[in-house]
């Protein structure tokens, strides 16, 4: 949380960062920090308490919070590809094609989304029915462990939440292939090594953020909605909702000049 915090402060406080970029790293910030916040609190808690019970009202909330701020990662990784898309594609309209107005809409629009597909999931397990008090194999309410404990059928809901996963997940995956497609054909066709790899490693740790947010969630996806696997979803579940928020900031200012720059003007004006 410390490093998403970092990230935000340095672009705040630096004029030169004040680009569609960085806008665009500083909400993807801001929603790693809610997405962790929603998880790690209760988790701690019940350990210093050394219980692991949690409310039906709990439940739900972290429910609406955990898939609120995932689909908000998803969908801002997906406009940063198009982002760079732009930048590397289209450098001359750059500033004309991603201007302000339509940063903040494709934000906007993102928050949206977000919701809608929140609610989606907790019209779902509001449908559920629990015999009694039931054991979670997770560190947090997932619906796909929810749906293995549930009493009542769950056949459709099962369909419903692969289906929802495949609209909400699937599309913006598609999207970002499509940008790497168009920004790769773009670099091949420069003539200078130097200049194809100045382009691509504008795109680097956009990347390395990508495959590591969907192969951890993809791991955990899964592994979750497998009843024989639950230790093994614990785990990808703490990989997905914890370890990854964590690495995104150290993985954006260790490739990034800019930020590493902006970072040290923060230190040394607090010194």
């Amino acid at each position: 949380m410390c490093g998403n915090l970092l990230i935000i402060l340095a672009v705040s406080s630096d004029p030169h960062l004040h680009k569609p970029m960085y806008f665009f790293l500083c909400n993807l910030s801001l929603a790693d920090i809610g997405f962790v916040s929603t998880i790690v609190p209760k988790m701690l808690m019940n350990i210093q308490t050394q219980s692991q019970s949690i409310t039906y009202l709990g439940c739900l909330i972290q429910v609406s919070f955990t898939y609120l701020f995932a689909c908000l990662d998803n969908l801002f990784l997906t406009v940063m590809a198009y982002d760079r898309l732009v930048a590397i594609c289209h450098p001359l309209h750059y500033t004309m094609i991603m201007n302000p107005r339509l940063c903040g809409l494709l934000v906007m629009v993102s928050f949206l989304i977000s919701i809608l597909e929140s609610q989606l999931h907790i019209l779902m397990v509001l449908q559920l029915t629990f015999c009694s008090d039931v054991t979670v194999p997770s560190f947090f309410c997932d619906p796909p462990q929810l749906f293995n404990l549930a009493c009542s059928d769950t056949s459709t809901y099962t369909i419903l939440m692969y289906f929802f996963g495949v609209i909400f997940g699937g599309v913006p995956v598609s999207g970002i292939l499509f940008s790497y497609i168009q920004i790769i054909s773009s670099i091949l066709r420069v003539s200078s090594s130097g200049g194809r790899y100045k382009a691509f490693s504008t795109c680097g740790s956009h990347l390395s953020v990508v495959c590591l947010f969907y192969g951890t969630g993809l791991g955990s996806y899964f592994s979750s909605a497998v009843k024989s696997s639950a230790r093994n979803g614990a785990v990808a579940s703490v990989m997905y909702s914890i370890v990854t928020p964590m690495l995104n900031p150290f993985i954006y200012s260790l490739r990034n000049r800019d930020i590493k720059r902006a970072l040290r003007r923060c230190l040394s004006s607090t010194n």
